[in-house]
This record gives structure tokens, C-alpha cells and sequence, in this order.
């Protein structure tokens, strides 16, 4: 069986020693870079690699010009991808201990190189230390393998292209940000408050109970649906800070049942980096939620 959107700890664990099976720890704090890592080394699932946001899983960002997680050039992932031991024969499994969101990522990457078999651990590794599972400290080494990479392009947009396409009428954009940055009530990341005009609002930690697992297929697909109207799935764009937390709007969706949709990479932080560009408010009663502004 291939798993392409979401694996229960339990599941994971029948598969722990398969050789062909990939686990990479996501853990990571916009606030403290190297901590996912120290916390890797001071244990993680047996046979973990560990896969660092701004490592691993972004290029260089370009002040006033790219986005603070831009993605790293294809060709460059798809060595990392290498090197970590993956073919076209492995299955993936990501976590981390954030309500999947840095895992979304990962997941949404491995898509975008042409990778299905990807999922993400859901629950993360909360779950798998409640359930008394095994752990291991200390860094784990990997076989390199031969990857090829078959990019599928259509699978984000850029800046130039949503410039369009946010003001076309069949286009829908979601930002997976939290309704007060939504709002423009406050902004701790970018320099500037707002969204993009035209954009919808749906928080990505609506995606996730209080027991930190994604809700079930059929309750996100309502809700997913009541957010979008009559927007075919197909034609949502997903955004939010820096291109993070719009993949666990995009594993959601998946994970209902629906076209994932396209995500715009850039984010809020690469189209508020430049003044020309418009910017929407939105005044609305105070709603909760926390936002780790990715």
C-alpha cells in the first residue's frame, strides 16, 4: 500500500525497519533554527533522518526579493533526495511536533519533484512518544540512491503569475495565515500588515483538532467546501507567510478528497517586498488562533 497524504503512528510502526522506507524528522522553530535539529539528536524515531527547513528544504532567500522560504533550484533537492537514500521504490514518511505543518512541507516538496509516495505522520512525534513507541538519539546515516527527479511545475505559482490571476474570476486564494494577519491587525515576520486583495481567509490550524491530528476526510471536506463556495478545487492558489504553513491548507485538501490546488511559494513575505504591489485589509471582530507566521 502507498500512502500518499496522512500514516497513523501505528501504521508507521509496522513499517519501521522496511528498507524501503524513508522517515524524515521535520521538527524546526522559526524562533530558534537550530533547535529541530538538537532536538533530532536528542531523539527520533529509529532510522530518522532529520530535514531542516532552511537546510534542506528552502534556497536562498533574497531580501526584497524572494520570499524567506524561497524553494531550493530543483536540481539541488533532488540531490538532497539522493543523498537521503530515496528512489522511486521508497516510501516517505514526514513529522514533525507542530501539527504537521513543517512535515506539509516536505511532503508538498517531494510532490512538487514528482515523489506521490509521500505522507505525513499525523499527530507527529507527540503521538508517536505518547503511544511508547521506540526512540533513539543521535544522528542516522542512509544509503544514497539514484533520484529522478520528474518536476511537476503546475503545482505552484509565481509572483509574476499571480499578479494575474488574483484578480481573475475563476481563481480562488486562500491564505492559510491567522484571520488577525489576515486582517492586518498585526504583522511579528513582514514589514508589511495585510493580504493579497481578493484573498479568502482559512487558518491552516483549523486543519487539526485539539488532539493535534487532521480532522477526518469528510469533516474537512465540508468545511473546505463551505470555505471555497462554488470555487472549483482545481483553481485555489494557497499562500500564507513564507510558503510553510499553504502546504498543510494543500495536504487538507488532499487528505479530503480534493484537488490539492497550486501554492504560491513567494508568500506574503515575497509580495509584501515590494510597495507596488496592492495590499488588502479586512476590519472584522477579533477571532483566535495561534499563528507561528510561516
Amino acid at each position: 500500500m502507498t500512502y500518499t497524504t496522512l500514516i497513523s503512528p501505528a501504521e508507521l510502526l509496522e513499517h519501521l525497519y522496511h528498507p524501503d522506507w524513508l522517515i524524515l524528522d521535520c521538527r524546526f522553530s522559526l524562533d530558534d533554527p537550530h533547535a529541530g535539529y538538537a532536538q533530532y539528536l536528542q531523539g527520533h524515531i529509529p532510522g530518522a533522518l532529520h530535514a531542516d527547513l532552511e537546510q534542506h528544504l528552502s534556497g536562498t532567500a533574497i531580501p526584497g526579493i524572494t520570499g524567506r522560504h524561497p524553494l531550493p533550484p530543483a536540481d539541488a533537492f533532488a540531490h538532497t533526495l539522493a543523498q537521503w537514500g530515496i528512489d522511486e521504490r521508497v516510501q516517505v514518511v514526514a513529522y514533525d511536533d507542530w501539527n504537521g505543518v513543517f512535515a506539509a512541507r516536505l511532503w508538498w516538496m517531494l510532490r512538487w519533484m514528482g515523489h506521490a509516495a509521500v505522507a505525513v505522520m499525523d499527530g507527529g512525534w507527540p503521538h508517536w512518544v505518547q503511544a511508547g513507541y521506540p526512540t533513539r538519539p543521535g544522528a542516522e546515516q542512509r544509503t544514497p540512491r539514484t533520484f529522478t527527479a520528474q518536476t511537476v511545475a503546475h503545482l505552484h505559482v509565481t509572483t509574476p503569475e499571480l499578479l494575474v490571476l488574483h484578480t481573475t474570476p475563476d481563481v480562488c486564494v486562500v491564505d492559510a495565515r491567522s484571520p488577525e494577519r489576515y486582517r492586518g491587525e498585526y504583522e511579528d515576520r513582514d514589514p508589511v500588515a495585510g493580504h493579497i486583495p481578493g484573498a479568502i481567509n482559512r487558518f491552516f490550524g483549523d486543519n487539526v483538532g485539539s488532539d493535534g491530528c487532521f480532522l477526518p476526510p469528510t469533516q474537512l471536506r465540508e468545511q473546505w467546501q463551505q470555505v471555497l463556495g462554488d470555487a472549483p478545487t482545481g483553481a485555489v492558489i494557497h499562500y500564507c507567510g513564507s510558503g510553510v504553513s499553504a502546504a498543510h491548507n494543500a495536504l487538507a485538501m488532499a487528505h479530503a478528497g480534493l484537488d490539492m490546488g497550486r501554492i504560491y511559494i513567494g508568500s506574503w513575505s515575497e509580495w509584501c517586498a515590494d510597495a507596488t504591489r496592492p495590499v488588502a485589509t479586512t476590519l472584522a471582530p477579533p477571532a483566535t488562533g495561534a499563528d507561528p507566521a510561516v
